[in-house]
């Protein structure tokens, strides 16, 4: 083998030695270096090993030296720091749309950016409540081809499930393929959606992207530009998610005072309030239906529907039905 490719070895292997095994608790001797090197079968000579850690100095590699009873190197500041870390992994266990195959995985990959002695800590204890159901299809890839069609301006076909009480898949228009118009993903109410334009229908709607299988993409150009263009993401979020769909509408709410982080948690820290004293007014934008009926009389008295009139009929109707 050439000088030349061994010395490209030899930094290669270098960099992975001092990411692998050190920290500012367990710096690594030279005599060390040299051993772990023999062994990858890279000869190496002290002069040119801290010519070589200068070299990962200037490319980036945040290589330091420690003289304690002996003197060591390790790397400092990573491209990731254990806390953060420890935020992802986190955050990936809690999630319920990520299925547990592709979870594990994502776990395992953010886990080997630590070095040997931080990975313990990455073994993490996550409670994760109403954790959806595993699903088969591949949920990565099903992001993928969305954003690629995204990007390349065509449609996507897909199908679209739902679960039974047997926790059977039961698939939406007798599993005939929906073709939509991809324009947005979103992540809201720890759920990942496609907003895109059902050409079908000639309307935006939504779909949970872990309910969608068999996805590919077509030829077909997108449509709905002109709908996107003044369609506003935030405000459909706001009203639409854990809502049935259908139309929004701007509906008035009367709020005890206590309730002000709970409206402006749901409904984003934008949201108007006006003080009437001990109570408080916002008018937002909601998809009217029996999941927003449930979520207001789940406070009782302390939520009540101003206007519209409509809303306030529906309300009641909604009552009277369910809760002779």
């Amino acid at each position: 083998m050439s000088r030349l490719s061994n010395q490209k070895r030899k930094l290669i292997y270098l960099k992975e030695l001092l990411l692998e095994y050190t920290d500012e608790n367990h710096p690594i001797t030279m005599k060390e270096i040299i051993k772990q090197l023999n062994a990858k079968g890279i000869s190496a000579e002290r002069k040119s090993l801290y010519d070589d850690l200068e070299a990962l100095r200037v490319l980036g590699t945040d290589v330091r030296c420690v003289k304690r009873k002996t003197t060591g190197y390790y790397v400092a500041n990573r491209d990731f720091e254990l806390s953060e870390l420890k935020l992802l992994v986190d955050a990936v266990t809690a999630s319920k749309f990520i299925p547990r195959k592709n979870g594990n995985e994502l776990i395992k990959k953010l886990t080997n950016l630590a070095g040997v002695y931080d990975r313990p800590s990455l073994n993490r204890q996550v409670f994760v409540s109403n954790k959806n159901l595993s699903l088969e299809n591949d949920l990565f890839a099903t992001i993928d081809v969305l954003h690629e069609s995204i990007e390349k301006d065509t449609d996507v076909r897909f199908r679209y499930f739902g679960w039974t009480v047997r926790k059977e898949k039961e698939f939406r228009r007798n599993g005939a393929f929906y073709n939509v118009s991809p324009w947005s993903l979103v992540w809201d109410d720890n759920n990942y959606y496609l907003i895109g334009f059902d050409t079908e229908k000639g309307e935006i709607r939504h779909f949970r992207v872990d309910k969608m299988t068999d996805i590919a993409y077509t030829e077909t150009k997108r449509s709905g530009k002109e709908q996107f263009e003044k369609f506003d993401i935030q405000s459909y979020s706001d009203a639409v998610f854990g809502m049935f769909g259908g139309k929004m509408e701007k509906v008035t709410l009367r709020c005890a005072k206590r309730l002000a982080n709970v409206m402006l948690d749901r409904f984003g820290s934008n949201t108007v309030i006006l003080n009437d004293g001990e109570t408080f007014r916002i008018t937002v934008n909601v998809i009217p239906g029996p999941v927003f009926w449930g979520w207001v009389l789940s406070f009782g008295k302390e939520i009540e529907i101003i206007s519209p009139e409509s809303i306030k009929n529906s309300l009641e109707e909604f009552k009277n039905e369910n809760f002779r």
